[in-house]
């Protein structure tokens, strides 16, 4: 007997394709899911990468902007009113006089603006810049670096503040040549330093010559890159060494150029209330105090002059002193700083005798000048001769031309500064002895330069 078993399929018939495509339809969607997601990553990523470059183009905006404000200065007889646009000018003057030309200016009231600056020009990143006066002492930077459509700035502040001249950072200072002939020392009175020799001689390349047995203490800094030194005599020497060991070790060549002070003449004109003019008899021995010595009088002082408060001599004027000058105050040519011509003179043949302007008596006609201390002369656009002998001048001198000859010498506290592009001459047996210890501020009647402060702590990122 045989039996029959038959096997029921067809509950199960198509279920396995049914599971493969719920299979497929998950894993389609798990791919799309995927897909999406790593579309919206890469989109992440990349708006990260432009906001991370954007930022980078900000530093590098802020950094640049910041090299351009530091080379801004404007002088300290600017009002507050006026600062702002000569800071503009200032920042303009810079970028033009290094032929920049891809960084431009745009000033209106309290704001100036930097359009964009391409640092890149294959993808277009860029920076620009607002400069905005927040207040009279502050300003406010704002640079922005723009990456496609993504950008970041980058905030600042810079107080305005104010600098002294660094050409009193040496005892002599001069734009034209130095020249030293004969038996010419110029030495330190506490150390070698303060008989420091800058020279920038931008129109001769022979910047030093010394010759004889003359000898600078000091060390040398000239601007003129391709200047040179010419050492005559077994003695001329720089630093304490002669020949060639002198220039190798003692002298700067291509140095930055630094700043010359700015003399304000017209600060000291209200004391000058004493007329001095052709009828004036200045061949006796006499007191003269808070003189103006009025244009074209070229007076000759060949009596012995005792001079006091301000002398304020008037262009066009040779003044010569020949019999000697006692003087207890300050000397004020009203002189033009770009005039080179040598027509303005201050002449001083007789010995001088120099007293701190701190010993004027109390007195209403001298009122504020015993605080006008470190300036024995002033006189831009005169050139200015020493031919006798000083114990000590108290202050600088500055002029359009400076020159000792003769036997002049002694002590000057304070520096020599030299307008002129022309040959500033040493010659004779003058022995210099340059005494700049405790100077820290800029001497009377010279303004320093108004300078930008950066204040590191206001650096922030600007979230809009």
């Amino acid at each position: 007997m045989f039996i029959s078993l038959k096997i029921n399929h067809n509950r199960s018939r198509g279920s396995v394709l049914i599971i493969s495509m719920i299979i497929m339809l998950v894993c389609s969607a798990l791919a799309v899911s995927m897909a999406s997601m790593s579309g919206s990553n890469i989109q992440l990523a990349d708006n990260q990468c432009k906001a991370n470059r954007a930022r980078a183009c900000a530093e590098s905006g802020f950094d640049v902007i910041r090299y351009w404000m530091n080379r801004v200065a404007i002088s300290g007889t600017t009002t507050e009113e006026q600062r702002f646009s000569a800071i503009a000018a200032s920042l303009q003057s810079e970028l033009s006089g290094d032929s920049i030309s891809n960084i431009y200016t745009s000033y209106e009231g309290s704001t100036i603006t930097i359009p964009s600056v391409v640092l890149d020009s294959d993808t277009g990143d860029s920076f620009s810049s607002v400069i905005t006066l927040l207040d009279v002492d502050t300003l406010q930077i704002d640079v922005t670096g723009t990456c496609g459509s993504i950008s970041r700035t980058i905030r600042g502040t810079y107080d305005f503040s104010t600098r002294g001249t660094y050409a009193f950072d040496f005892g002599v200072a001069t734009k034209g040549p130095l020249s030293l002939s004969g038996n010419i020392d110029i030495e330190g009175v506490n150390l070698a330093v303060e008989a420091s020799v800058y020279i920038e001689s931008e129109n001769s390349n022979l910047a030093l010559s010394i010759i004889g047995n003359s000898q600078i203490a000091g060390d040398v800094s000239i601007v003129n890159p391709i200047a040179s030194v010419d050492l005559q005599g077994g003695q001329a020497g720089i630093g304490g060494e002669t020949g060639q060991d002198a220039i190798d070790n003692h002298v700067d060549f291509g140095v930055p150029p630094t700043e010359f002070p700015e003399p304000v003449p017209s600060q000291f004109e209200s004391y000058a209330v004493n007329i001095v003019d052709s009828n004036t008899n200045t061949s006796i021995d006499w007191t003269f105090e808070n003189i103006r010595i009025l244009a074209n009088t070229n007076p000759v002082f060949s009596g012995h002059a005792t001079l006091t408060g301000v002398v304020y001599i008037e262009t066009p004027n040779v003044v010569a002193f020949t019999g000697g000058a006692d003087v207890t105050g300050i000397i004020v040519g009203d002189g033009d700083i770009n005039d080179n011509s040598g027509t303005n003179k201050i002449i001083f043949q007789g010995n001088v005798s120099s007293h701190p302007i701190s010993e004027l008596s109390d007195e209403p006609q001298f009122d504020g000048l015993q605080e006008e201390t470190g300036t024995f002369a002033m006189a831009p656009g005169f050139h200015v001769s020493f031919g006798g002998s000083f114990d000590a001048l108290c202050g600088a001198i500055a002029g359009n031309g400076v020159e000792f000859f003769g036997n002049a010498g002694g002590i000057i506290n304070g520096s020599v500064i030299n307008y002129s592009g022309e040959p500033m001459t040493l010659s004779g047996n003058s022995d210099l002895f340059f005494n700049r210890s405790g100077t820290t501020e800029s001497p009377a009647g010279f303004v320093p330069e108004i300078i930008l402060k950066y204040n590191s702590s206001s650096y922030s990122e600007v979230i809009l």
